[in-house]
């Protein structure tokens, strides 16, 4: 699995679709695969939702809520005599599809994605570390799936889908809608609804601008390296609208563009547009990489309050993030996949490829230079604690540490506060630094390491997971840094670590890292270590995460 796609919450269900090869472990073959979930953490995988058809791979795009129908795709509701009337009330226009529709529709073994519980558990062993190379199983040894009902509440209309269907010579944006709430979705007749002539037009990403009336699609013209918005009334007939860029990195292609509006935070109800656009390969870190504008969006074109640009990460392992539709309040979350175009299909997990980050919210903050920048926190996260792990840290000493055991086969989440002491002489210490450093280290009696450390001198933020031993490859970069307050001692760090995931949030979200992370054996021990000047540990906590799938755990 890659990028997320159509990232939708229904009233009820949080939708999570997603690039999907169904047949290997491998990019290729792309169909829609599809998750539902009521809390963002705990998932049921469905039905693959689009297919990869002749006229090619169902690549990027998004879902919306077509609430009246102005597509007019959905079947038109019939009168029904009263006596026939259904205890649950009137059939809705969705139900009526249902059932006209349930014997086209049959669940097949064949829609059940390769999931991991459908595939051989994991056997890890000396010479398989990570578990045996996959072998996909035959369609009639899946268990079938049953679907849940649909979720929708009434209405004329219901869930719409824009993607794009690719081939090696042509890309172009497809609609489709679903009537069954989203667990299938049938191609419009008519399609392609936008088609450009070109073979690197693709990742729609649709929502209603209320201030226009009308909906705005926003898609990438990859290899011209601009952004294209185009607005519809019925989600069928586009419009073009302006064009944007060529604008900040260089690099190949720009991809799954997203466009929406963020609140600025200790600023009242003031809020600025911000567009995303993801990069491959041409990352400052090497390979893919997202990067943002912000500005403001008058219906037709998105212009950028200056020339300065942002990343969503210091690391390189968060890539092509969509922003759910339909929240309450209009709240923006969103996830990306955790990966990187350079070595996604060499990892080491065998049996499967590809996860998403933890759901993040977002909003902008003024930093200490007045820029705005992109906050990103974890959504939920303290639904998913177990008891805390005793850890009780103050003060620290120069040249000293403190550790504590950490469970192994389990994600855990450490937040702490830090301030670095000040040297009297700050004078160059070797690898200790001038003002001090500060040093968190996750390792094994094996000898890995997985540190995350601050440069008091600089305030500077680094990443170094060059000492695990599991995985080894030209582009898998080992360190990764990033400034955080100029001249300030003190940070806050919330840091969530999971088999092969590491997500740190600095700074209340200020500062992002993504990284895969590969140990040869379990980290099984917590560190905080302080170099040639002490420092005073606040607001610690640490709390083990439960498991919220039914997944095969590699030890």
């Amino acid at each position: 699995m890659n990028d997320p796609n159509g990232l939708i919450f229904d009233g009820h269900t949080f939708h999570l679709y997603y690039q999907y090869d169904p047949f290997a472990p491998y990019a290729g073959q792309v169909h829609w695969g599809h998750a539902t979930s009521t809390d963002l953490y705990t998932w049921e995988d469905q039905p693959i939702a689009i297919d990869q058809t002749a006229a090619g791979e169902a690549y990027s795009g998004c879902v919306v809520l077509d609430r009246d129908n102005v597509s007019g795709l959905f079947p038109v509701q019939k009168a029904t005599d009263p006596s026939e009337t259904h205890a649950r009330g009137p059939a809705t226009a969705t139900q009526a599809a249902i059932d006209a529709l349930t014997p086209s529709l049959g669940k097949a073994s064949s829609d059940v994605p390769l999931s991991p519980e459908n595939m051989d558990a994991l056997g890890p062993s000396a010479a398989a570390p990570f578990g045996h190379v996959f072998d996909p199983p035959t369609t009639t040894d899946l268990p079938p799936v049953t679907p849940p009902a649909s979720t929708l509440p009434p209405m004329a209309g219901g869930l719409v889908a824009l993607y794009t269907r690719a081939t090696p010579q042509q890309q172009t944006q497809y609609l489709a809608w679903s009537p069954d709430g989203g667990k299938r979705f049938i191609d419009y007749a008519h399609n392609p609804v936008l088609d450009i002539g070109l073979n690197s037009f693709r990742d729609p990403k649709v929502f209603w601008h209320e201030p226009s009336g009308k909906w705005v699609m926003v898609v990438v013209k990859a290899r011209a390296h601009k952004v294209a918005f185009y607005g519809s009334i019925d989600l069928k007939h586009w419009m073009p609208l302006s064009d944007f860029g060529p604008a900040g990195l260089f690099g190949v292609d720009y991809e799954c563009p997203n466009l929406i509006e963020l609140p600025i935070e200790e600023d009242g109800k003031n809020t600025r547009w911000v567009l995303f656009v993801s990069v491959n390969p041409g990352g400052p870190q090497g390979g893919s990489v997202t990067q943002y504008f912000v500005g403001d969006f008058d219906g037709e074109r998105f212009i950028p309050e200056n020339t300065v640009i942002g990343l969503t990460d210091f690391a390189k392992d968060s890539y092509a993030m969509q922003v759910y539709e339909n929240l309450p309040l209009n709240d923006a979350v969103y996830f990306a996949w955790f990966g990187n175009w350079q070595y996604c299909e060499e990892v080491p997990n065998r049996s499967w490829r590809g996860l998403m980050t933890v759901p993040r919210t977002l909003s902008l903050r003024r930093d200490d230079m007045n820029w705005l920048r992109l906050v990103q926190r974890p959504k939920g996260l303290e639904q998913l604690r177990g008891e805390a792990i005793p850890f009780k840290v103050g003060r620290i000493g120069a040249q000293s540490g403190v550790q504590v055991s950490i469970p192994t086969g389990q994600a855990i989440e450490l937040s702490l506060t830090v301030t670095v002491d000040e040297r009297k002489n700050p004078q160059p210490d070797g690898n200790k630094g001038r003002a001090g450093r500060f040093l968190i280290v996750f390792s094994n009696g094996q000898g890995e390491t997985l540190s995350i450390g601050f440069d008091a001198f600089s305030a500077q933020l680094w990443l170094d997971r060059g000492d695990l031993h599991g995985f080894s490859q030209p582009f898998f970069t080992e360190r990764f840094s990033t400034p955080l307050t100029a001249n300030s001692r003190r940070f806050s760090m919330k840091i969530v670590l999971d088999a092969c995931a590491l997500e740190i949030f600095a700074n209340d979200g200020l500062s992002v890292g993504t990284a895969l992370v590969f140990p040869s054996s379990p980290l099984d021990t917590l560190s905080l270590q302080a170099t040639n000047a002490g420092a005073m540990v606040e607001d610690l906590s640490l709390y083990p995460l439960r498991k919220t799938m039914n997944r095969p755990t590699a030890m």
